[in-house]
């Protein structure tokens, strides 16, 4: 008996003995006012901000220590507050707004030192989402309800503005010869705001605002809602434009003219936007168009009822063959092509973006606004998989085991992982039989709500955690098990994972092992450009922590 209640002390104290490791801390700063906006710098940069609607504080990255800060109303001579801050990181900038029901009043500081630059009234309704450096002239576009205006960043004098450029400049490639070729995009939720609004692609003079030709394009041309990545691509490459959108189109750089298409027109409709919502998204329901040497891949889903699979010659355009129909899939967002196969995912995860802004009625009757940036991934059925001949588009097989689930499926060297939220599946390219089935419940972080390629291993984002798998053979390799959590970041070995109360958890992918760091609710996280670091905003702290020992 004796040995027994040793043996249980014993165990006791390595149990309370136990605690979680904490990220470790670089440093932590107390400012003398609120968080209200935030800003993280690159390490190389060197410096972020934090801001209230009355004052702005800007601090070095590497020690915290503060670089400059100021009260509005003495850095500039016409904003006491601000409803809105705009870094423009390139340029070493920052926009202040004071929103004035038509009399909008901007400021313009230098990040480095806080020292006004310029300010007007001139331009109204400008949003972040309507701004663009252009670093090669050190200048802003600034697409207006009725014009485009190019100024310059240190005085804002207007060089010039054009009528003949409807929305936004999006996109863009800077040639030597002076010119700009872009495509215009409406930011969602501003569609009455450019009402004489169409796709356009154009190419223009930059030293005096000519439109030198301009021609249209297909599909819908936008950036993400938060993480603000172009969900399309632009190139000029041997005097031909390339346009990377719902499939390709190309055009002739010195005239405009079109010289061949495969593209579709798509507007995601299979996500209902979350309440309050003032900016909202869906990202990611149609595969990228895969080139294969001189053959190009392209899903056509200009019709919602029925879709196909094409192929195409990429120097041409000439269409080689068309899949059988792909019937009543809502959304392809994987597409591999693996040997003589095109692997089509069908249904599964998509990702969503939404800026939400509400008014929360309190107890006492005040009330409180509350502001979200969220980006969750919901699931769109039907779930299916489905492969295809790259010789001539016919139908090689069809699998039947997801038609009740699918999160997403990745690409391992020439293994095709799919997973069905309960389970992994290795398929055969060849006949699509599965190599092996794996419950992830074998990983005790829950169901998977998204894999990724990790060295030769499939990561497992749970609903508690990470789990590892060998993606040859699907054995177990390794686990880490959290708290209820979702997806916040990720960068080469490292993820992290967030709960609904701001705790983040930095896992290594190596060891499924992480490090913690408890934040008070509300807060706001951002991991580095380069992995490293965490930067954490909560109520009036700013908090530096590594993302390893």
């Amino acid at each position: 008996m004796k040995k027994i209640l040793i043996t249980l002390a014993g165990l006791f104290i390595i149990l309370w003995g136990y605690t979680q490791d904490d990220m470790p801390m670089v440093w932590e700063k107390n400012l003398d006012h609120k968080i209200d906006y935030n800003g993280t710098g690159t390490e190389e940069r060197g410096i972020s901000f934090a801001a209230s609607d009355k004052e702005i504080t800007v601090f070095s990255n590497e020690t915290g220590q503060i670089v400059w800060t100021g009260r509005y109303k003495d850095l500039t001579p016409t904003l006491n507050k601000v409803d809105e801050l705009i870094p423009f990181w390139e340029s070493n900038t920052i926009f202040l707004f004071d929103r004035k029901m038509g009399k909008d009043q901007i400021a313009c500081l230098s990040l480095d030192d806080g020292s006004l630059l310029w300010t007007t009234s001139k331009y109204q309704d400008v949003s972040e989402d309507v701004v663009i450096y252009i670093p090669e002239e050190d200048a802003f576009a600034i697409s207006l309800k009725k014009e485009l205006v190019f100024i310059r960043v240190r005085n804002g004098e207007e060089i010039w503005s054009t009528e003949k450029f409807k929305g936004v400049v999006g996109k863009y490639v800077y040639m030597p010869d002076g010119h700009l070729v872009t495509v215009n995009f409406v930011p969602g939720g501003l569609a009455a705001f450019f009402t004489l609004y169409k796709n356009q692609i154009a190419k223009i003079n930059v030293k005096n605002g000519d439109i030198v030709w301009e021609n249209t394009y297909v599909g819908r041309a936008e950036k993400k809602v938060i993480s603000k990545e172009f969900v399309y691509d632009l190139e000029v490459n041997d005097n031909k434009v390339i346009l990377r959108l719902n499939g390709i189109q190309t055009y002739d750089y010195n005239t405009g003219a079109s010289l061949w298409s495969a593209a579709f027109d798509y507007t995601p409709d299979i996500v209902g936007s979350p309440q309050g919502a003032r900016r909202f998204g869906v990202y990611g329901a149609v595969a990228d168009p895969v080139r294969v040497g001189d053959d190009l891949y392209v899903l056509d889903v200009s019709n919602k009822k029925s879709q196909y699979l094409k192929k195409y010659d990429y120097n041409s355009g000439r269409l080689i063959w068309t899949s059988p129909e792909i019937k009543g899939a809502r959304a392809i967002p994987g597409m591999s092509i693996v040997e003589d196969k095109v692997i089509l995912q069908i249904g599964g995860a998509v990702e969503a973006q939404a800026y939400i802004y509400r008014t929360q009625r309190n107890p006492d009757g005040s009330t409180t606004t509350i502001q979200e940036w969220k980006i969750w991934f919901p699931m769109i059925k039907p779930f299916g998989v489905q492969a295809f001949h790259t010789k001539d588009g016919s139908l090689a097989w069809e699998s039947e085991k997801f038609k009740k689930g699918i999160t997403n499926g990745i690409q391992i060297g020439k293994t095709i992982i799919i997973s069905s939220g309960k389970s992994l599946y290795s398929l055969d390219i060849q006949t699509g039989a599965d190599l092996f089935e794996v419950p992830v419940s074998k990983g005790g972080v829950g169901n998977a709500s998204l894999i990724l390629p990790f060295k030769e291993m499939v990561v497992v984002i749970g609903e508690k955690g990470i789990s590892t798998f060998n993606a040859s053979n699907g054995e177990l390799v390794n686990s880490g098990k959290y708290k209820a959590s979702s997806l916040e970041d990720y960068f080469d070995n490292f993820v992290i994972m967030k709960t609904d109360k701001a705790d983040i958890a930095c896992f290594d992918l190596n060891t499924c092992q992480y490090l913690e760091f408890k934040a008070k609710t509300g807060a706001t996280t951002t991991m580095s450009t380069d992995g490293k670091y965490v930067y954490v905003y909560e109520t009036k702290m700013v908090t530096k922590v590594k993302t390893s020992k």
